[in-house]
């Protein structure tokens, strides 16, 4: 196997000196440099697989020469070594797609374990002979569907905040992924081969809540026949997934926020105190920062919890991944039910497009499942999806704002009647005809398909 390569950017003698010891005694090759424009130069001409950078101004002066480093490459690891770790300082690594960092004065144990981390979850030839990012893995998820800009950004950073181990917060609308983009993020985590344990606050009773976190001794109370080892403690060495934590009391979130500093926890009836090695994620639906200022959301916890941040967009906000969506549930569902349906009509379609989803993709999936239950046809048209779910969709297209949603509305409405469209809307005919040209509607696209 190809020994790597590991480029030092140190602007203290002493320190860099020992770097250049330290990995020649763990059997890298490494080449050093005080000088960002010769780190740049040699990154360019090189085949450097691992990029270790010092700090002259708390940590800052190096981010912005990884974040150049970036423009030239967009996969190396990168460590920096720094005089200081704050929570901002953590962030901003995070976002540049720094894969780890330490505070001087640096442990070489625990710098050559970072190494051989980030050496082995990088595209460094392997011994298979394969170059496979964890970015690139997950872009091939077939789970998180999406080609829109935002969502080839998310995935972007997914794997950069999975390879961090930093603590997660996800937010965004209700069925808009944040459990699947949980456990991707723990699929491309280093802990994956570990449990991944989901917690629904919203669901548990606010009296049963410490019991199922943090589990109990037998004979702690009545009933208590058998010691329960409580589901952080089930997620040892793995990820822990707090769903909807702003339904979480205020009491239980001091729990949390201590299992999280002390990186400990007690059992109900217990008398010491437990370790715990866990990875954090949590998601909600809801404002934290405006509950934060309301006192109920605990602002300690909220930035523990902050460390990364994913925000998942509305359906309504990424209309552009919408057939890709239906062509993928549609494959699920046929191989779940053992049918044959081939798609949709021209104008389902464009009917698709006008309505704002707001249950999002949970919304599409229910619905495409109602269709292909009741219906037996290969393709769907407008016709086959249920009454609620038409009347919701065309009073909103007859409400909308947008004159070719309200002109596509009608024209369901009246059943492709233009001349009635046309006296509903108070046009004339070829008004009528002027803005199917302008909106290129046409019904002539169910017949394209091949199902007239």
């Amino acid at each position: 196997m190809k020994t790597p390569t590991i480029l030092v950017v140190e602007w203290n003698d002493t320190l860099r000196k020992e770097l250049k010891q330290f990995l020649l005694q763990q059997g890298y090759n490494s080449i050093e440099t005080s000088n960002k424009t010769e780190a740049l130069g040699i990154i360019q001409c090189g085949v450097i697989h691992l990029i270790i950078i010092g700090t002259q101004d708390g940590g800052w002066d190096s981010l912005q020469i990884a974040q150049e480093i970036r423009q030239w490459n967009g996969a190396i690891p990168i460590i920096l070594i720094t005089h200081d770790s704050t929570e901002a300082l953590a962030v901003a690594a995070l976002k540049l797609g720094i894969s780890d960092y330490f505070k001087q004065p640096v442990s070489f144990e625990e710098l050559a374990i970072s190494i051989r981390r980030c050496l082995s979850s990088s595209s460094f030839q392997t011994s298979s002979g394969t170059h496979e990012t964890p970015r690139q893995r997950l872009f091939n998820a077939e789970k998180f569907i999406g080609d829109c800009l935002p969502m080839k950004e998310i995935k972007a950073y997914i794997g950069k905040a999975a390879q961090m181990d930093s603590n997660v917060l996800i937010t965004g609308e209700t069925g808009t992924g944040k459990e699947l983009t949980a456990e991707l993020i723990h699929e491309n985590s280093q802990r994956k081969k570990n449990p991944f344990v989901c917690i629904n606050c919203a669901a548990i009773p606010d009296t049963l809540m410490e019991s199922e976190l943090f589990g109990y001794e037998r004979g702690a109370f009545t009933g208590a026949d058998t010691l329960k080892e409580g589901k952080l403690k089930q997620a040892e060495g793995g990820t822990v997934f707090l769903d909807e934590i702003g339904d979480m009391s205020t009491y239980h979130q001091a729990k949390i926020l201590r299992a999280i500093e002390g990186k400990e926890i007690q059992r109900i009836g217990g008398k010491g105190s437990i370790p715990l090695n866990i990875r954090f994620v949590a998601a909600t639906n809801k404002n934290l920062e405006e509950m934060v200022s309301e006192g109920r959301f605990r602002k300690d916890l909220y930035y523990r919890l902050n460390v990364a941040s994913v925000h998942l967009p509305p359906l309504r906000n990424r209309k552009e991944d919408i057939p890709i969506l239906l062509d993928h549930y549609i494959r699920e569902l046929n191989r779940r039910f053992g049918r044959e349906i081939k798609g949709f009509s021209g104008d389902t379609l464009e009917f698709f497009h006008t309505y704002d989803w707001p249950g999002n993709i949970r919304e599409l999936k229910n619905l495409l499942e109602a269709v292909i239950i009741n219906t037996h046809s290969q393709w769907i048209s407008f016709q086959d999806l249920p009454e609620s779910f038409r009347k919701r969709v065309v009073d909103a297209g007859i409400s909308s704002q947008d004159e070719g949603d309200r002109l596509l509305a009608m024209l369901l409405t009246t059943k492709w009647n233009k001349a009635e469209a046309a006296r509903k809307l108070n046009w004339s005919r070829m008004t009528l005809y002027r803005k199917l040209e302008r909106y290129h509607i046409s019904p002539a696209k169910k017949e394209a398909s091949g199902h007239s």
